[in-house]
Protein backbone atom coordinates (compact mmCIF):
# COMPACT_ATOMS: atom_id res chain seq x y z
CA UNK A 1 0.00 0.00 0.00
CA UNK A 2 1.10 3.25 -0.91
CA UNK A 3 1.89 6.31 1.86
CA UNK A 4 -0.04 8.70 0.19
CA UNK A 5 -3.76 7.37 0.70
CA UNK A 6 -3.49 7.58 3.83
CA UNK A 7 -1.65 10.46 4.29
CA UNK A 8 -3.93 12.25 1.54
CA UNK A 9 -7.08 10.82 3.93
CA UNK A 10 -4.91 12.28 7.18
CA UNK A 11 -4.67 15.82 5.66
CA UNK A 12 -8.30 15.78 4.39
CA UNK A 13 -9.43 14.78 8.19
CA UNK A 14 -7.50 17.20 9.56
CA UNK A 15 -8.17 20.19 7.38
CA UNK A 16 -12.10 18.98 8.12
CA UNK A 17 -11.36 19.34 11.96
CA UNK A 18 -9.51 22.30 11.74
CA UNK A 19 -12.62 24.63 9.96
CA UNK A 20 -14.49 22.52 12.14
CA UNK A 21 -12.22 24.79 15.79
CA UNK A 22 -12.24 27.63 13.99
CA UNK A 23 -15.44 28.44 12.40
CA UNK A 24 -18.19 26.51 15.14
CA UNK A 25 -19.61 28.46 18.06
CA UNK A 26 -21.04 25.33 19.47
CA UNK A 27 -18.67 23.69 21.93
CA UNK A 28 -19.41 20.55 21.91
CA UNK A 29 -19.21 20.59 17.94
CA UNK A 30 -15.55 22.08 18.56
CA UNK A 31 -14.56 19.18 20.87
CA UNK A 32 -16.09 16.69 18.16
CA UNK A 33 -13.73 18.87 15.58
CA UNK A 34 -10.66 18.32 17.58
CA UNK A 35 -11.34 14.39 17.87
CA UNK A 36 -11.14 14.35 14.15
CA UNK A 37 -7.74 16.39 13.95
CA UNK A 38 -6.50 13.72 16.91
CA UNK A 39 -7.64 10.51 14.46
CA UNK A 40 -5.87 12.56 11.66
CA UNK A 41 -2.87 12.04 13.80
CA UNK A 42 -3.69 8.82 14.49
CA UNK A 43 -4.36 7.57 11.12
CA UNK A 44 -0.83 9.13 9.98
CA UNK A 45 1.20 7.62 13.11
CA UNK A 46 -0.44 4.22 12.35
CA UNK A 47 0.31 4.65 8.23
CA UNK A 48 4.52 5.77 8.97
CA UNK A 49 4.39 2.89 11.30
CA UNK A 50 3.72 0.44 8.76
CA UNK A 51 5.50 2.08 6.03
CA UNK A 52 8.67 2.25 8.10
CA UNK A 53 7.82 -1.47 9.42
CA UNK A 54 9.00 -0.28 12.85
CA UNK A 55 10.21 -3.49 15.24
CA UNK A 56 9.01 -1.80 18.13
CA UNK A 57 5.95 -0.41 16.69
CA UNK A 58 6.22 2.75 17.70
CA UNK A 59 3.86 4.54 16.10
CA UNK A 60 0.90 1.91 17.48
CA UNK A 61 2.17 2.66 21.05
CA UNK A 62 1.99 6.34 20.73
CA UNK A 63 -1.27 6.05 19.11
CA UNK A 64 -2.93 3.89 21.94
CA UNK A 65 -1.30 7.18 24.44
CA UNK A 66 -3.04 9.63 21.79
CA UNK A 67 -6.46 7.42 22.20
CA UNK A 68 -6.46 7.79 25.96
CA UNK A 69 -5.58 11.38 26.06
CA UNK A 70 -8.52 12.22 23.70
CA UNK A 71 -10.70 9.79 25.84
CA UNK A 72 -9.33 11.89 28.88
CA UNK A 73 -10.19 15.66 26.85
CA UNK A 74 -13.81 14.17 25.84
CA UNK A 75 -14.76 13.57 29.47
CA UNK A 76 -12.86 16.65 31.12
CA UNK A 77 -14.11 18.95 28.06
CA UNK A 78 -17.67 17.55 28.52
CA UNK A 79 -18.06 18.17 31.91
CA UNK A 80 -16.79 21.71 31.78
CA UNK A 81 -19.12 22.13 28.75
CA UNK A 82 -22.07 20.91 30.78
CA UNK A 83 -21.61 22.65 33.85
CA UNK A 84 -21.26 25.81 31.81
CA UNK A 85 -24.41 25.16 29.87
CA UNK A 86 -26.08 24.64 33.71
CA UNK A 87 -25.40 28.04 34.77
CA UNK A 88 -25.15 30.27 31.71
CA UNK A 89 -27.96 28.63 29.39
CA UNK A 90 -25.78 27.95 26.58
CA UNK A 91 -23.13 26.86 24.84
CA UNK A 92 -21.62 29.31 22.67
CA UNK A 93 -18.24 30.13 23.07
CA UNK A 94 -18.32 33.86 22.02
CA UNK A 95 -20.51 34.19 24.89
CA UNK A 96 -17.97 32.64 27.18
CA UNK A 97 -15.66 35.31 26.78
CA UNK A 98 -17.42 37.52 29.77
CA UNK A 99 -16.85 34.61 32.36
CA UNK A 100 -13.26 36.12 33.10
CA UNK A 101 -13.18 38.28 36.62
CA UNK A 102 -14.23 41.65 36.41
CA UNK A 103 -15.88 41.57 32.91
CA UNK A 104 -19.39 41.47 34.62
CA UNK A 105 -22.20 42.77 32.55
CA UNK A 106 -23.63 46.16 33.84
CA UNK A 107 -26.80 46.51 35.88
CA UNK A 108 -30.01 47.13 33.78
CA UNK A 109 -33.03 49.09 35.19
CA UNK A 110 -32.95 50.90 38.60
CA UNK A 111 -30.28 50.00 41.68
CA UNK A 112 -31.53 48.10 44.43
CA UNK A 113 -29.41 51.21 46.19
CA UNK A 114 -31.79 53.43 44.84
CA UNK A 115 -34.71 52.08 45.64
CA UNK A 116 -33.61 51.71 49.62
CA UNK A 117 -32.93 55.59 49.26
CA UNK A 118 -36.34 56.31 47.83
Amino acid sequence: MHLAYPAVLAALLFCVGLYGVLARRNAILVLMAVELMLNAVNLNLVAFDVWLRDALHAGQALTLFTIAIAAAEIGIGLAIVLTVYRNRGTSDVDRLRDTAEGHEPAPTGPSIQSEVTA
